[in-house]
């Protein structure tokens, strides 16, 4: 399953589930990233780390470890 530090930007996604139970995936549970709930990746520092997502209406930056544990299911792309 994909995670959320593979999206590029502007993808979307549906967060299925968080890897891990320590302090780390606890906080990121507080935050907002529930199973369930959508994302957008906005965008990425030059180097790739952290990533922006929004998310619940408010934007939210992670380091790309902390994404990679967020597995996701992508988005259809948008028909034009």
């Amino acid at each position: 399953m994909p995670s959320l530090a593979t999206l590029a930007p502007g993808g979307s996604a549906r967060v299925e589930r968080l890897g891990g139970d320590d302090a780390i995936t606890l906080r990121l549970l507080e935050m907002g990233l529930t199973p369930g709930v959508a994302v957008r990746v906005v965008g990425r520092a030059p180097l790739g780390d952290p990533i922006e997502v929004e998310l619940r209406g408010y934007r939210l930056s992670l380091r790309r470890s902390e994404a990679s544990r967020v597995e996701v299911t992508v988005a259809p792309a948008a028909v034009a």
